[in-house]
């Protein structure tokens, strides 16, 4: 068994979609018209066939309280591995990324989170154990 899809609940998939793409590098591997909203996936350059991250519209009426929820608590709505946290942080600064917590060390890696635009947290890890820039 293998993860095929898994999805982020994101406020506007417009927005979404500049956010992943445009500012954190993935890239759209479906958007397929969907009455008001879109399959809209998207996929890590470096694994185009690898898992897609369904960018989910937050309609449905347990979405919002349940993402506020996480939100308040400081609990991301998912991670992302880098290779070089710092660097990958420093970019992301560049292009106006607001992170909720700096780098900081956690046991066997490095995580830092940010806020994604689109009502969730996000975490950036990066496993100490592997050589810096491999992800």
């Amino acid at each position: 068994m293998k993860i095929y899809v898994t999805s982020v609940f994101v406020d506007d998939q417009d927005k979404a979609e500049k956010f992943y793409c445009g500012i954190l590098g993935f890239r759209v591997k479906n958007s397929v018209p969907m009455e008001k909203h879109r399959w809209l996936t998207v996929v890590s350059p470096e694994q185009p066939d690898g898992p897609e991250l369904l960018l989910e519209p937050s309609t449905h009426p347990a979405v919002q309280p349940y993402k506020n929820a996480l939100v308040a608590d400081g609990i991301p709505a998912h991670s992302f591995k880098v290779g070089d946290l710092e660097a990958e942080c420093a970019r992301l600064r560049g292009l106006g990324v607001s992170f909720v917590q700096e780098p900081v060390d956690a046991g066997s890696v490095r995580v830092a989170v940010l806020d994604d635009t689109c009502g969730n947290l996000i975490q950036l890890i990066e496993m100490k154990d592997e050589p810096k820039g491999s992800s």
